[in-house]
């Protein structure tokens, strides 16, 4: 449950967010524009951009919950327009790379609050938010909106892991569990195909604040998540993510952190330009990254089947049910 020591580091953080979109470096991208008049590189300002909100079955099973033990609820996402980051291949480009889309709309903090409370009221097992960092002043103030009319349910933030590492010790006591996309392991595709100039020491100092956080034991109960890191790592084409060393620093880091390994990159939005990233991944290459896991030890975590893509495919025109279930 989220308990009572909540709203106070909310009370304490939301102002300092807020005096950030003054000049806004809420991310490595580090605009430094004043948001309340003109838009960042995320191509977002003052005004909070949600795409959808839903019951999400297709997360983590930890997340999903169980039929065995009817708590197979899903996860209340919330799905934030725009992004920080450019990707080619996003997945959720119609929402996070076309900022005209007309699945996007404005909403306020106390609206925002309403559809966190509304999807509790849905008996979901969590709330998600999910790329919320360019928006995470406002999600913060909603939260504390939420919280006083009854918000009881573990909070996770689902980054890409391009969030100012100073915001990451903000949100410390408030968000329960920390699932972070480690996307890649070498600046220069991460440029490349992300526009993320630093990425991986970036993600890196991330990650270790999260663990510094919650640690790496899952707390978990009724096979639901309450509490802890899950690290999403998703295979690309040619090993342009270079799996080895994002496993490797993770291992190094506690070989009991849970890995969520993902095999359903297709080729979406611009990838079909790109010749290292226009086919979907080989079974030897996501073979290769079952072995890179076994032999550093990680053994805790989650592995998408290898023909999973075709399920993940999402239709954000369907704003209510995106996601196939």
């Amino acid at each position: 449950m989220l308990k009572s020591f909540k709203i106070e580091p909310l009370t304490r953080i939301k102002d300092i967010l807020n005096r950030k979109l003054i000049s806004c470096d809420l991310c490595f991208n580090n605009c430094n524009v004043n948001r309340n008049i003109v838009n960042g590189l995320c191509n977002s300002g003052v005004k909070v951009i949600v795409s959808s909100y839903c019951i999400h079955y297709g997360e983590e099973p930890v997340l999903v919950g169980s039929d065995e033990l009817k708590t197979k609820n899903g996860v209340g996402n919330i799905f934030f327009g725009n992004c920080n980051l450019k990707c080619v291949f996003c997945q959720n480009y119609q929402i996070s790379q076309n900022h005209l889309s007309e699945a996007n709309f404005v909403v306020t903090k106390e609206s925002l609050a309403n559809i966190i409370l509304e999807l509790q009221g849905k008996n979901v097992n969590s709330i998600g938010f999910v790329s919320p960092t360019h928006f995470i002043p406002q999600i913060i103030e909603a939260i504390e909106l939420a919280s006083k009319k009854g918000l009881n349910l573990p909070l996770i933030y689902n980054t890409n892991c391009y969030d100012s590492p100073e915001i990451i010790e903000y949100l410390n006591g408030i968000f329960d569990i920390y699932l972070p996309d480690f996307k890649y392991s070498d600046d220069k595709f991460a440029k490349k195909y992300s526009n993320a100039k630093g990425y991986f020491e970036l993600a890196k100092k991330n990650i270790l604040k999260m663990y510094e956080q919650v640690g790496s034991e899952l707390i978990i109960e009724d096979n639901i998540l309450k509490r802890g890191l899950i690290i999403r790592h998703l295979i690309l084409p040619n090993n342009i993510a270079g799996s080895y060393e994002i496993l490797k620093f993770i291992s190094g880091l506690d070989k009991n952190i849970s890995i969520s390994l993902m095999s359903q990159y297709y080729p979406a939005y611009k990838a079909k330009n790109f010749d290292l990233i226009s086919r979907n991944i080989s079974e030897s290459e996501y073979n290769k990254v079952l072995d890179w896991m076994d032999r550093l030890g990680l053994e805790n975590g989650f592995v998408q089947d290898f023909d999973s893509k075709d399920y993940y495919i999402p239709d954000f025109e369907n704003r209510n049910l995106p996601f196939k279930r």
